[in-house]
């Protein structure tokens, strides 16, 4: 029998080896006895337990008691002024659920005269999550119930959102791995509502990679109905279709985005009109909040007595200047080279709006890490940046802490620090924009595309041809769509796409 049977051979899926792909990763592998060998199986599938999502899964659950021990000094004694700044454990959920009669059954836009500062999703979560802590009023164990029910759930999806992302790109599984041990997500992630959305953007680019445009649209648009930024994705969108001729990809994505946050919102605008428009009026008329540039610049110029700049100018600036910047970026989209991917795209127009919007608040790190995880799965500036936001993290409270608490400078951070902590996540962020976009100009560069892919993120974009490009240094080399292409123009069918996929895994 043994003669006659056939050798079973197990399946390989074909992974890139972060311990081989990655220079930084490589240095650490010495312990282990060094970087896996060309000999070795790393993508057997087998049925052992230890599964590339399992790992993961493993690592986020890691990282998330790390992200509730961050939180330890306030869970035993309070959320309270000053303490939860000096001990770094502040958090949003007790604060709206003392402040916004969550603890006293008040249902974000439900309840008849409830203004919530928030979307409507984002009101939802907030109010079911306080129907689920037990007793009544804000005593101290509600409000940490309330908190350890809120951080459950995030962690739950946390799970969720690496999963999703290591889906995306079949082929590199493991950059997941940046999400799931993000130091901005341990830090960061149980401050607000933010990863909801994150989680719902993840899951709509999931979709989207797969062809399935109207569930992913649908994602987009609950993601923009709990926070406003997943609507910026449309815009990678929007500028692929044109240079790919692909419009009805636009179309679909963004009327399934828009039916679904009108589904959501629509009926809450006619129940409680007032409490809908809230977030909005709030949004405009709010000054500069704490750690955005124009905040920075109003601390400095009070120092200085320089004239601050009010609401209404900021407003202005701050539109003004994420209009160039994507306009920028639109030029770079349909005169590069070879076509970008779209996650490139999507962390570009993200990262723009959180350097120019008029509030920056610690949490909205958590924006970028999956959209950089896979438009630059880069170890080195993956963990350089996250330095810098660590940074920024500490210095926002102990900036906080000196404020509420009216201590003398001298015991505490000084404003100079605080806005020099701001300037340097701002560098760090605009550092990743110039990398991707390098990337984008050079996609020799690309650590997807010096591997011989194309854009497996992109769905109905991945391997398109151009249909609309413009040469900046060569215009007889463009490509429009009223014209016969070049023969040398054919930018969706380069040479780099057409070569044979280099195996590094």
């Amino acid at each position: 029998m043994q003669e006659t049977t056939p050798h079973r051979q197990l399946k390989r899926a074909r992974f890139v080896v972060p311990s081989r792909n990655d220079s930084l990763l490589r240095n650490f592998t010495e312990l282990v006895g060094g970087p896996l060998g060309k000999h070795s199986s790393p993508g057997e599938v087998s049925p052992h337990p230890f599964t590339v999502e399992r790992v993961l899964i493993v690592l986020t659950v890691i990282a998330a008691l790390l992200a509730v021990l961050a939180k330890d000094y306030c869970r035993i004694n309070g959320w309270e002024t000053p303490g939860q700044f000096y001990a770094t454990c502040y958090s949003d959920f007790p604060e709206l659920f003392k402040n916004r009669g969550l603890g006293d059954g008040v249902f974000p836009f439900f309840t008849p005269g409830s203004v919530f500062e928030y979307p409507v999703l984002m009101g939802i979560i907030a109010g079911v999550t306080a129907l689920l802590v037990p007793g009544t009023g804000v005593g101290k164990e509600r409000i940490l119930g309330y908190f350890d029910v809120n951080a459950t759930l995030i962690v739950a999806v946390w799970i969720v959102t690496v999963l999703l992302t290591a889906r995306i790109n079949k082929r590199r599984p493991w950059d997941a791995a940046m999400v799931a041990l993000a130091p901005g997500i341990i830090l960061a992630g149980f401050i607000n509502w933010d990863m909801w959305a994150v989680g719902l953007l993840a899951l709509g680019m999931y979709f989207f990679s797969r062809n399935k445009l109207i569930l992913a649209g649908v994602c987009i648009g609950l993601g923009t109905a709990t926070k406003l930024y997943p609507i910026l994705i449309l815009g990678a969108v929007l500028v692929l279709a044109l240079r790919s001729g692909k419009l009805r990809v636009f179309f679909v994505t963004a009327g399934a985005a828009l039916a679904s946050w009108l589904a959501v919102n629509l009926p809450l605008a006619a129940l409680n009109p007032s409490g809908w428009r809230y977030f909005f009026e709030f949004t405009q008329s709010r000054p500069a909040g704490y750690s955005s540039p124009w905040f920075a610049y109003n601390l400095v110029a009070d120092r200085l007595h320089w004239t601050q700049l009010n609401a209404a100018t900021i407003n202005t600036l701050a539109l003004y200047l994420f209009i160039a910047a994507c306009a920028l970026i639109g030029v770079l989209a349909v005169s590069a080279p070879r076509r970008p991917r779209i996650a490139q795209l999507a962390f570009l127009i993200v990262a723009a709006f959180i350097l120019t919007n008029k509030v920056y608040s610690p949490q909205f790190v958590i924006w970028l890490i999956p959209l950089l995880a896979l438009a630059r799965p880069r170890w080195r500036d993956f963990l350089i940046w996250q330095a810098a936001e660590g940074l920024h993290w500490a210095a926002i409270w102990m900036y906080l802490g000196q404020a509420t608490s009216g201590g003398s400078v001298q015991h505490n951070i000084d404003m100079s620090y605080y806005v020099l902590a701001v300037g340097l996540h701002m560098v760090a962020t605009a550092y990743l924009m110039a990398r991707v976009a390098m990337d984008i100009w050079d996609p020799a560069q690309d650590p997807l595309r010096m591997a011989g892919q194309d854009d497996p993120h992109g769905g109905p974009f991945d391997g398109a041809r151009d249909w609309l490009r413009i040469d900046l240094f060569r215009p007889s080399r463009s490509v429009f769509p009223w014209a016969s292409k070049p023969a040398t123009a054919a930018a969706g069918t380069s040479e780099a796409q057409r070569s044979e996929v280099k195996s590094d895994g």
